[in-house]
């Protein structure tokens, strides 16, 4: 079902301090960013080999990143796993007794087609299924 690590999300309180590290101690290349309204949420895009990292930070005080950061800190937030169909991926999981935060998919950054898994149900990570086309 899992094609490959998609990206890594990571919450950050500012994309721009954040940025500094990763793009001049690291030498990645900040391929683009954008808003994701629905998610309360401003993604910037670090491309690595296969996959990329995503720094998340949040437009909004009570943004599900923002809510994150101030429970748990700044870091890594989430996996996200490409699959090749995420409708019959989300049923699988369910089937496996997974327990999903997304039963359909919603729009994610970049174009994507995401849904969460449940940390409880993925041993404390949270999971995200991705589908690109």
């Amino acid at each position: 079902m899992v094609m490959k690590v998609d990206h890594i999300g990571i919450a950050v309180k500012s994309l721009e301090e954040t940025l500094k590290f990763y793009t001049q101690v690291l030498g990645l290349k900040l391929h683009d960013t954008e808003i994701v309204e629905e998610q309360k949420v401003k993604v910037a895009f670090l491309p690595i080999g296969d996959t990329e990292l995503e720094l998340l930070e949040s437009t909004e005080e009570d943004g599900p990143i923002a809510k994150y950061i101030e429970k748990k800190g700044q870091g890594m937030q989430h996996i996200a796993f490409r699959v090749e169909d995420i409708e019959k991926a989300i049923e699988d999981m369910k089937n496996k007794g997974i327990r999903m935060i997304d039963e359909k998919p919603r729009y994610g950054a970049g174009g994507a087609k995401i849904a969460f898994c449940h940390p409880k149900s993925t041993n404390g990570v949270l999971v995200e299924l991705c589908q690109r086309d």
